[in-house]
């Protein structure tokens, strides 16, 4: 009789998981009111640009990406469905309307002969709901991810679609700065989306990607070896692991080609940057309870600000982030509106001079220009021109400053 209740007990917890992804299975029925569901995204689109008014025109591209997390990454262009990758078209219609819907996650499509046709996309998968047939998942869509709605934040609607940017950047379970330009992923990219995915209970997301790493340098940058990547995997480990992580004694090793006194300096982005590297190298050996013997050089570095969480008070003030380079690489503003403003109110001085870039579109909201590492033959799925442009859309640390910015308010 043990043996059999034994034996019941354990089908029990083995079924018990299913029978929870089942209840959150359930199929989706039609979005009820997507016009008003835009109307109410691009009133809290134009809250935010009249609070950051730094603007910058992009190309006027109708499109939206479908497959955050680990599914297969589709496109909606035109009245077809695309996979993001290959460029096949998994679905096609004749559009007599559409409506974008970004922080819903939809398209809604009114066809010529009159039925209506839905993509959303949910915790569960995504799905093509009509009017006239049965509601159906698409294949290589199912795969669990949380999306909070973010009630009660004044910019909800916003940080559900920048929650989105970042989670569409992570594919095969490395979080990239742009699935469809960059096929390796970037530690110091990586390190401030998965304080977003943190933030939002998506850790699982990039689990073993961290757990895999066993390079102290990306070496992304013509194979440059940047000293903030050390920090940054000592930080991304603290957050599945602990200082026994195998990588972690190469990481400890490794911060000895940088030492200088008693402060690392290397390359970061093809510039010596030693305040900002020596505060990333703290911050990594704080978050796994290490010994810290360094101590932050007291002079300027353009980059010190782009560390907003922490050592805010210890900063040498100088040149801001240039125009061009807020414009083509929008993060490095955004992150440093986070620390001037985390900056002056630890002061207890107003906030002021946002300089954060905001675009023209509804969809996406983040982006990133000129960079030297980017294949950006991998955007013909969207558009020709951005290609010529070297204009690549959605970006995973844009979305990510802004995100985390923007939900403290």
């Amino acid at each position: 009789m043990n043996t059999v209740m034994l034996a019941r007990n354990c089908l029990f917890f083995l079924l018990l998981p299913l029978s929870v992804w089942a209840q959150r299975s359930v199929m989706p029925t039609l979005y009820a009111d997507p016009a008003g569901a835009l109307l109410a995204y691009r009133e809290n689109l134009t809250l935010l640009r009249q609070e950051h008014p730094t603007h910058r025109d992009l190309p006027d591209l109708k499109f939206f990406l479908f497959g955050m997390g680990d599914r297969l990454k589709l496109v909606y262009r035109n009245g077809r469905l695309l996979n993001a990758l290959t460029g096949n078209i998994e679905e096609q219609w004749k559009v007599q309307q559409e409506i974008i819907v970004p922080s819903a996650y939809l398209v809604h499509l009114v066809l010529a002969d009159g039925q209506t046709v839905q993509i959303q996309e949910d915790e569960t998968g995504i799905w093509i709901v009509q009017s006239n047939r049965r509601t159906k998942l698409i294949p290589g869509t199912r795969s669990p991810i949380t999306l909070p709605q973010f009630t009660g934040k004044k910019y909800g609607a916003i940080l559900r679609v920048l929650h989105q940017e970042i989670l569409i950047n992570v594919i095969n379970g490395r979080p990239v700065p742009n699935f469809l330009v960059y096929k390796k992923a970037w530690y110091r990219d990586a390190a401030v989306m998965a304080m977003a995915l943190r933030e939002t209970g998506n850790l699982n997301l990039i689990h073993d990607w961290i757990m895999a790493i066993h390079q102290p340098f990306d070496r992304n940058n013509h194979g440059v070896t940047e000293a903030d990547n050390i920090g940054e995997v000592l930080f991304l480990v603290s957050l599945v692991s602990d200082k026994n992580h195998p990588v972690v004694q190469m990481m400890l090793d490794s911060v000895k080609q940088f030492q200088h006194e008693n402060y690392i300096v290397g390359k970061t982005d093809y510039t010596e940057h030693p305040v900002f590297q020596t505060k990333w190298l703290k911050f990594g050996l704080k978050s796994l309870d290490l010994p810290d013997p360094y101590v932050i050089p007291k002079h300027y570095d353009s980059y010190s600000s782009l560390i907003w969480w922490a050592y805010t008070n210890e900063h040498v003030d100088g040149k801001r982030i240039s125009d061009i380079s807020s414009s083509n690489y929008p993060y490095l503003a955004w992150a440093e509106d986070h620390f001037y403003r985390r900056f002056h109110n630890d002061a207890g001085q107003s906030t002021s001079g946002k300089r954060g870039i905001l675009g023209n579109m509804d969809y996406p909201l983040s982006w990133e220009q000129l960079a030297s590492e980017a294949h950006y033959p991998g955007l013909t799925v969207l558009d020709k021109d951005v290609v010529k442009q070297k204009l690549a859309f959605p970006h995973a640390w844009h979305a990510a400053e802004m995100f985390l910015l923007l939900i403290e308010q």
